[in-house]
């Protein structure tokens, strides 16, 4: 099966981990991502401002190319690229004239874009179209014993109309856990904002919000916290740094994308992982990264 597949700017420098094993987990089961040709960056948010059109170009820009590459869905993993490019989808969708307008803002000799695409997020295709009964068949070493933590932040449930899980109590991260073989943990901060942007304008904000989520989890005895934002795994891993200046108590708490130790399970190379990107080292929960490196380091 092939699909037609957005990467978004990140997945291409600080998320390729992400990117990496999400495309090998894929192939393993049976699942070929296409990348979009010309695609570029989907505006990383989608606009509040209703009546600025010039804004939904990015994304709309992009969903034509799903329909020039001839397919007629498209798949995403960051969890704010799919939230713009399928909030754009249903406002030309709903809005005929808003969709004229676009397409005459568009370059002259491109096709008109015909808003039919389905827009896919990696945990919506995995649970819907592939279903999570085939990963587990899939395992190869079970994460047995483990306990993770599922972050699903904003963007994969809100606003309801782009959602594909439930808003106050979503389950596609969960039952990923449970598939995997470890155990999900439940805790009163899933589904709260990590802060977003105010990383840049109001780091000490945001890393409250990083020692709010984080010793969530960890008192609900998480191991590591999973996620599917960029965004996301920046603030809860990287500003664990900060959180610790004013929370001398936090202990440290490794912050994955959902990919990586579903590629650890299905006996993939770890370094695909590129665990070096990440600030909380999560190498230590995983044997078989340690068994890597050490036969990696016998072979030298």
């Amino acid at each position: 099966m092939k699909v037609a597949y957005y990467p978004g700017c990140t997945l291409k420098d600080q998320a390729l981990g992400f990117e990496q094993t999400a495309i090998a987990v894929l192939n393993e089961l049976g699942v070929e991502l296409v990348e979009l040709a010309r695609w570029t960056c989907c505006g990383t948010v989608y606009s509040l401002s209703a009546d600025n059109l010039m804004l939904q170009t990015a994304p709309v820009r992009n969903l034509l190319r799903v329909k020039e590459g001839g397919f007629d869905s498209v798949l995403a993993l960051c969890s704010m690229c799919y939230n713009t490019l399928k909030q754009a989808n249903n406002l030309v969708r709903e809005d005929p004239e808003k969709l004229d307008k676009l397409n005459l803002f568009m370059n002259h000799e491109e096709l008109d874009y015909a808003p039919d695409v389905k827009v896919y997020h990696f945990l919506e295709f995995l649970r819907d179209v592939v279903g999570f009964e085939k990963v587990r068949q899939g395992i190869k070493h079970p994460l047995e014993g483990m306990k993770l933590a599922a972050y699903y932040g904003c963007l994969l449930t809100r606003p309801e109309t782009i959602g594909f899980d439930d808003v106050e109590d979503p389950t596609s991260i969960d039952e990923l856990i449970k598939a995997m073989g470890a155990q999900p943990v439940d805790y009163p901060h899933k589904v709260e904002c990590c802060g977003s942007y105010e990383t840049v304008t109001s780091p000490a904000h945001v890393a409250e919000r990083t020692y709010q989520i984080v010793s969530s989890a960890a008192a609900a005895g998480a191991q590591a916290i999973l996620t599917s934002c960029p965004l996301c795994l920046y603030n809860l891993d990287s500003r664990q740094e900060l959180a610790r200046k004013s929370h001398g108590d936090l202990k440290p708490l490794p912050v994955l994308y959902v990919t990586q130790p579903l590629a650890l399970a299905f006996g993939l190379d770890p370094e695909l992982c590129r665990f070096d990107k990440n600030y909380v080292d999560p190498g230590p929960l995983f044997p078989v990264i340690a068994r890597s490196a050490a036969t990696k380091q016998s072979q030298r």
